[in-house]
């Protein structure tokens, strides 16, 4: 009731002003005035999906996927950009192209002439980095807060507008070409080229993102204005930032950046599985004081729950052979069994050593017994908790949290799997382990860098 009778005097009131301000002469007109027009409001924030730790979220900027992990412990930015499609925007003759200009874009663009560019950075204390992959091609920023700002001009203006000038692009190429041909140099980098490339056989994987020495020759300035005017395109694209920064700050500097460049038509999916290939191998005769052997079979895709297994069964294999071959026999100094994380994984066998056929033999025997036997319940319990700990010391910069989401994005299809990596490991069983080497470990393909006289071929053939 009280409340009515206040309304109702409020009402009244009202009209009684109403009233008397209609028998008032009207004020003089003033001058009219001009005002400044009101700033542009800013565009509505997209919704964000939120990861399970509440400091991760996901959202859209003018069309980028952008995955921000809000971390206020340090002062570190750390923004990883992503360019979807690795070794498949290749040909055998533009291998190597992206990195090619990413990296002459630093010798230069329109706002930032090369001494410029390179005087600001280090004024800032900022790093820009390239890396070309399998799956995508990532051009990382680490800054601090205070630097954000002015590095990821400098970053966004190498993608947006690289000078290229044929001096710069000559420069690079003999840069590039003179590294590739040192890969011949090292026995593990030429036996990692080789490995790779007899495993993947007729599948993308097998081009090499960074490049040969037949595919830099062909690549000119020309072709890279022309792959830069129609490969930086926004659908391309996909932004992790982890660090000290606001949601809006990031919006802001994607919008008034990258943002602004072409749609593009690019759609990101998992690859074809590689082909079911036949064992095989390849040697490279080398005269070295010890030979190199690595090889790889295929693992399942990244979103199979055998993944976790079969990366468990790997971390097993090498510790069985580091027991067996270093500690027991005395046969190596380094000897594994790699796990490697793509779209479809890779698993494999390696070891440097003066006696291969003594350690094939070996290697098959642990293979043979992984998938025969099954490990205990407890072993499997600690294995897990050390492989635990390891991976999250070798993830914890804001930079290597950024590949671990975007890793989860792009081959699992929901960043919040990254958060559930360890849930994922315990899940796995003594059968699973058994299971994925019986499934996996199958139909190695090899390379051998070394003396041809100490391997012999028929036992890389009976795995």
């Amino acid at each position: 009731m009280l409340r009515s009778l206040c309304a109702a005097s409020l009402f009244l009131a009202a009209g009684a002003l109403e009233a008397q301000q209609a028998t008032r002469k009207a004020p003089p007109r003033r001058p009219a005035t001009t005002r400044a027009a009101p700033a542009p409001a800013e565009p509505p924030m997209s919704p964000a999906i939120m990861g399970d730790d509440s400091l991760t979220m996901k959202f859209e900027v003018s069309g980028i996927p952008v995955i921000m992990r809000r971390v206020t412990a340090n002062n570190v930015v750390a923004a990883n950009l992503y360019l979807l499609g690795g070794a498949r925007q290749l040909t055998p003759e533009t291998q190597g192209i992206e990195l090619m200009l990413l990296e002459a874009s630093e010798r230069g663009t329109q706002k930032y002439p090369r001494d410029v560019l390179r005087t600001k950075m280090a004024a800032l204390g900022s790093a820009i980095g390239v890396s070309a992959g399998a799956d995508w091609t990532s051009v990382g920023l680490r800054a601090t807060t205070a630097g954000l700002d002015s590095t990821w001009a400098i970053l966004a203006d190498r993608l947006m507008a690289p000078r290229l000038e044929t001096a710069d692009v000559e420069f690079v190429r003999e840069q590039f070409a003179t590294a590739v041909a040192q890969r011949k140099d090292s026995p593990d980098a030429l036996l990692e080229f080789l490995s790779d490339s007899i495993a993947f056989a007729g599948h993308p994987y097998a081009l090499e993102p960074t490049g040969t020495e037949q595919s830099y020759k062909r690549i000119t300035a020309q072709k890279l204005r022309q792959y830069q005017s129609t490969q930086m395109v926004t659908s391309r694209m996909m932004l992790v930032v982890v660090g000290n920064v606001s949601r809006s700050k990031v919006e802001r500097l994607v919008r008034e950046t990258i943002g602004r460049l072409p749609r593009g038509s690019y759609a990101w999916s998992l690859p074809d599985p590689p082909a079911d290939l036949p064992g095989a191998y390849v040697v490279e005769k080398r005269t070295l004081p010890t030979n190199y052997l690595q090889g790889y079979f295929h693992g399942p895709k990244a979103s199979s729950s055998d993944y976790a297994a079969l990366r468990l069964a790997c971390a097993v294999l090498s510790g069985r052979l580091f027991g067996e071959v270093r500690q027991r026999r005395n046969l190596s100094y380094s000897v594994n069994a790699p796990f490697v994380e793509r779209a479809f994984s890779l698993g494999g066998l390696y070891v440097t050593t003066t006696q291969p056929d003594e350690v094939l033999s070996i290697m098959l025997q642990q293979v043979q017994a992984l998938q025969d036997g099954i490990i205990t319940a407890e072993g499997l319990d600690q294995l897990v908790q050390q492989f635990i700990v390891t991976y999250f010391l070798d993830n914890e910069t804001n930079a290597d949290q950024a590949n671990m989401l975007a890793r989860a994005e792009l081959y699992q299809g929901d960043f919040r799997r990254a958060s559930r990596f360890v849930q994922e490991l315990r899940a796995v069983t003594p059968l699973d382990i058994q299971r994925a080497a019986r499934t996996y470990m199958r139909t190695v393909r090899w390379a051998y860098v070394g003396d041809p006289a100490k391997v012999t071929p028929a036992r890389l053939l009976r795995f």
